[in-house]
């Protein structure tokens, strides 16, 4: 079965040039008008086609041989000296029928012309299956001096009639669009232009004068889209530049290798000195956590240095008490009268020197045991100040990867550096950091040749502009 395509059906006129209201049926598509010379046969279709196929209006679409005498107000209007009408309202129309159904389609244009003032001009098309003149008019009816008037709808009263059954619009533009969307279907617009420029070239009268095939050839070779010289110009300009372009792409792949070996290096020298420093951090964290247990058991022995002094003050306070407590009863015995007290002040007084003796060695415990503590808290002090050096490197060292992350827009250096803080007294694992920084650099890498590659585009276009400008102010200057 064929395909079922729309084929003209019927054309009406109302109130356009002689006629009031006239249909002319099609007969599969196609019509046949007779008439003597002068009858109307030429500006009946030129009115039709193409006029109501994309809604041009311009004075040489109205006449098959180019002139511009006539425009589209002169035949709603008529000469002034033949018929009095300074203001007229008239509709152009073609309907549609599908080959093998009843579905109809219908699109036309309506005018209002005053004359020696500009044409208002609507565009409308029917697309709910209703057909004019059976289900809709396009005038209203109206009794004056007891004759029956047509008066033609206005734009407002039009789009009242069709409401959600159709469209209308107020440009040329949109109407030739409609057109083909709902009729002819073309892709691009332009394709639908093409066949209009065809049709034209094919009405022409000197068809009837040479019906030749080296004729048809030339009027449809003149209806093809000519090249323009700008289109020829980018063309050759494209073929002269093919070796240049050559020989600056295999500049730019030795530039691009010659950079990616530095690039390497660079890579090489980055992963070293990150690799020294996470080193460096690692032994001084070592250090830092064995001088940590040191201070640790420093700090114990310290305790226990105290106790011990605390002790020894309380022990030197319990022989000072005794000690007195001898003198006393050493003076006491010295008057005593009985002969064998001497004996006993001479035992009190040898336990009282040994006595002295415990407590002088006990002093000079507790004065090695100060001299002690006060190395280790220098000892303290000392990594203290080493471990706060290594952190303020290793905090230096983050800020500045942070800075050339920011600047590289390598958005992953956030997490690494907290899950790196957050494991930073354990022995940390770079590789993840270098593979992620390697694509990084590898998408940066890519977007460098893409940006230069937009750059010489760039170029490219503003030489071509130039061009463009020089030849046009060279043809203003020919024209």
């Amino acid at each position: 079965m064929s395909k079922n395509k729309w084929q003209l059906h019927r054309a009406g006129l109302l109130n356009f040039w002689y006629y009031d209201d006239e249909f002319f049926e099609f007969a599969d598509g196609k019509l046949l008008l007779r008439g003597s010379n002068g009858s109307g046969k030429s500006v009946t279709m030129q009115s039709i086609l193409p006029v109501l196929l994309d809604g041009k209006k311009s004075p040489d679409r109205l006449d098959p041989f180019g002139s511009k005498a006539r425009k589209m107000e002169d035949y709603l209007l008529g000469e002034k000296d033949i018929v009095d009408r300074d203001e007229r309202t008239g509709y152009l129309f073609i309907e549609y029928k599908r080959q093998h159904t009843d579905q109809y389609m219908t699109t036309g244009i309506g005018m209002q012309a005053r004359r020696h003032k500009t044409m208002n001009t609507w565009y409308f098309m029917i697309t709910d299956n209703r057909r004019i003149n059976e289900d809709l008019l396009l005038y209203e009816t109206e009794r004056h001096a007891g004759e029956t008037q047509q008066i033609p709808l206005s734009r407002v009263q039009l789009e009242n009639r069709i409401g959600d059954g159709g469209h209308v619009v107020r440009t040329q533009t949109e109407y030739m669009q409609l057109v083909n969307k709902y009729i002819f279907g073309f892709e691009e617009i332009d394709a639908f232009e093409d066949l209009i420029k065809l049709l034209i070239q094919l009405r022409s009268p000197k068809l009837s004068k040479d019906f030749k095939p080296t004729v048809i050839y030339e009027i449809l070779e003149a209806a093809l889209p000519p090249l323009t010289d700008e289109d020829l110009r980018h063309l050759s300009d494209t073929i002269e530049h093919m070796d240049q372009t050559k020989q600056q792409i295999e500049q730019l792949e030795r530039e691009q290798e010659a950079l990616n070996k530095l690039i390497r290096r660079y890579d090489d020298y980055n992963t070293y000195m990150i690799t020294a420093a996470a080193h460096e951090y690692m032994e001084t964290k070592q250090q830092y956590t064995r001088k940590a247990n040191v201070l640790e058991e420093k700090k114990r022995e310290v305790e226990k240095l105290e106790a011990a002094i605390l002790n020894l003050y309380e022990r030197n306070r319990t022989l000072e008490q005794e000690k007195d407590i001898l003198e006393k009863k050493q003076e006491r015995l010295r008057h005593h009268k009985v002969w064998n007290l001497e004996k006993d002040l001479t035992n009190e007084q040898q336990t009282l020197e040994e006595i002295d003796a415990d407590m002088t060695r006990k002093q000079n415990q507790v004065s090695e045991k100060k001299r002690l503590e006060l190395r280790t808290e220098d000892n303290i002090s000392t990594l203290e100040a080493e471990i706060t050096d290594v952190e303020e490197t290793m905090d230096d060292e983050l800020e500045d990867l942070q800075l050339a992350a920011e600047e590289a827009s390598f958005m992953q250096h956030d997490i690494n550096e907290q899950d790196f803080k957050r494991h930073q007294m354990e022995k940390f694992d770079f590789t993840v950091w270098r593979q992620e920084a390697e694509a990084h650099y590898q998408l940066l890498d890519t977007i460098t040749d893409e940006v230069r590659t937009y750059e010489q585009l760039q170029q490219q276009l503003v030489d071509f502009q130039k061009k463009l400008a020089d030849s046009s102010l060279q043809l203003d200057t020919i024209r």
